[in-house]
């Protein structure tokens, strides 16, 4: 049986979320949107997705000359640049096309769920340049920015240490001053950075990296924590042509996202590397927030993607494998496996996930659009840890359920599930682990500041006042607000709590918070698919199969809300204290 490779998202869904519930014509106009969106799916099936298998197989390698990548990835490149996607959302002054994110995110979400270790090179270099044309001067907005946008130059982020993992605090990488020239304030980087993704690669003209790092004081001694950060601009090729200081020590050799370049960087073994200071020193770390935020939106939406297309290959197969006869019938011939009540229970489940991921991505990404209003952008704040955590928990498990249904032929390499999962596995853990997102919601956007709880909290409430005035969804709003209701009772009983405890099941917190999120985007999009025209069959359908997939997630995804919040309430000590010596 051959696997259909010729879908990645469903058009129609993408629609919906665009123009009938996120009203996207509001701001921009609409044929343009639907342009892109047709550009982008066929660029993403002719392009990207016919070296998915090819640059899964054929790692990178690196020899004396740099780090080499299978050609097509640099071809398929090629034709995103020429489509003038790199500069989609950046301002026409720029270069870009001044699309409104939200446009930008669901044409991203193509090219993700076609291959997304080739989409990591532009979603790195639109959000490199995006920060550069936010803090750089001038001059290093038209020297650095400006070849990103127009696809010519790559990008990264050079965060992460060997020794120093996610904890960025304990960065040692030291910038010494060196003068400074008409592209700023100029340093001598010396360091190590681990895990830099397109690191290095041979289709672009030059890599823009950039580097946190910190200014040694007098006593030459680098100081402590993140408020020592600063950000730097390090090319592998220096203005003046000659090769920066920048070499590749070695390659990682993932389980998936294989086509994505992952190296560790030496910066400075002979004279130091040369980067140019971003705004002044001790920014770094609240420059890289931008960046950091912008990747983590970018990840969930790339999880979305390889769930969403692990539900349609899900569905295509059921839809044609014959096996098996309904209950209580003997003979007669096989029929397709959608037949049986637990597939369609687990193509249901697929459905709930994956739609519901995209869904909750490019509401974020709408609210990025309103950047402008403050509740627009403390409401993104508290939101962002779960667009990040939960399309990449659950876009996951879609794919673990796109195997079992695929069966035995879902375990091997002949059929794309099997490498969809290995690609989406490492989601939950880059761009800040479900862990460090937990601290993050439970610690910074709420115990801290929790000024946009109301926010979402009245959302919950309007959408739940819409489904109650429609027949078909009576009944659903109550359970939703009943969890919401729960968590508010847990919150006040962790602001009780001593600090230093509030936090032990913190991960627990952000999955129920997460599942009471969905639970409000299903019921949305739920109340927006009752009010649409239902004349045509088609319609119908979807909107049945929207309806029908928010029931199923309050049935069966809503009640775990009260379970995971039992041992956050409980104040359950028993892994934060057990002794080390009994594992």
């Amino acid at each position: 049986m051959a696997e259909a490779t010729d879908k990645l998202l469903s058009r129609r869904d993408v629609q919906f979320c665009l123009h009938d519930w996120l009203n996207i014509g509001e701001t921009t106009d609409a044929e343009t949107v639907d342009a892109i969106i047709d550009l982008s799916a066929r660029l993403a099936e002719e392009h990207f997705l016919s070296h998915y298998k090819a640059s899964d197989t054929h790692e990178p390698s690196l020899d004396a000359d740099g780090v080499h990548i299978l050609p097509q990835i640099g071809e398929a490149l090629g034709h995103y640049a020429d489509a003038g996607l790199f500069a989609a959302g950046f301002a026409e002054e720029l270069g870009g096309f001044d699309l409104p994110f939200l446009a930008c995110a669901a044409s991203f979400a193509h090219f993700a769920a076609a291959n997304v270790a080739t989409a990591a090179y532009p979603m790195l270099t639109a959000a490199n340049a995006r920060l550069i044309a936010a803090f750089g001067s001038p001059a290093q907005v038209e020297a650095f920015a400006r070849p990103q946008i127009a696809g010519e130059w790559f990008g990264t982020m050079c965060l992460s240490e060997p020794q120093a993992g996610s904890s960025l605090a304990e960065i040692r990488t030291r910038a010494q001053p060196d003068g400074e020239d008409e592209l700023g304030q100029r340093y001598r980087l010396q360091g190590n950075k681990m895990w830099i993704s397109g690191g290095d690669q041979d289709v672009s003209g030059n890599i823009v990296h950039l580097v946190l790092a910190k200014v040694p004081g007098i006593d030459g001694k680098l100081p402590d924590g993140t408020a020592g950060l600063s950000l730097f601009i390090a090319p592998k090729i220096l203005p003046d042509g000659a090769r920066n200081d920048v070499s590749v020590a070695g390659l990682n050799h993932k389980m998936g996202y294989r086509g994505t370049a992952n190296c560790l960087l030496n910066f400075g073994e002979n004279n130091g590397a040369i980067g140019w200071l971003v705004g002044q020193p001790g920014e770094g770390l609240r420059q890289m927030f931008m960046m950091m935020n912008e990747a983590r939106i970018s990840v969930g939406l790339g999880a979305a993607a390889l769930g969403y297309r692990s539900y349609l290959l899900s569905l295509q197969y059921a839809q044609e494998r014959l096996q098996g006869r309904p209950m209580g019938v003997r003979d007669g011939e096989p029929v397709a496996i959608i037949h049986h009540p637990d597939v369609r229970r687990m193509l249901l489940s697929q459905k709930a996930y994956a739609e519901g991921s995209l869904a909750l991505c490019l509401y974020c990404a709408k609210l990025v659009d309103a950047h402008g209003d403050p509740d627009s952008t403390a409401l993104l704040d508290l939101l962002t840890p779960i667009a990040k955590t939960w399309p990449s928990e659950y876009g996951l498990a879609a794919n673990d359920i796109a195997i079992q249904i695929h069966g035995g032929y879902g375990y091997t390499r002949e059929f794309h599930v099997e490498q969809l999962w290995r690609d989406n596995r490492l989601n939950p853990i880059h761009e800040g682990t479900t862990g460090i997102q937990a601290m993050d919601l439970l610690g910074r956007k709420i115990l801290r500041d929790g000024s946009a709880l109301p926010l979402l909290k009245a959302k919950l409430e309007a959408a739940a006042k819409r489904a109650e005035s429609i027949e078909e969804l009576r009944g659903l709003a109550p359970s939703m607000l009943q969890a919401w209701s729960a968590i508010e009772a847990c919150l006040q009983q962790l602001s009780d709590r001593p600090a230093e405890r509030a936090f032990d099941n913190a991960t627990p917190f952000l999955w129920a918070f997460g599942h009471v999120v969905l639970g409000w985007i299903w019921l949305e999009q739920a109340v927006t698919a009752a009010r649409l025209d239902r004349s045509a069959e088609t319609q119908a359908h979807f909107a049945e199969g929207k309806i029908r997939a928010c029931r199923h997630f309050f049935d069966s995804e809503l009640p775990k809300v009260a379970a995971w919040l039992c041992a956050v309430e409980a104040g359950s000590d028993t892994a934060a204290t057990a002794p080390i010596e009994t594992f």
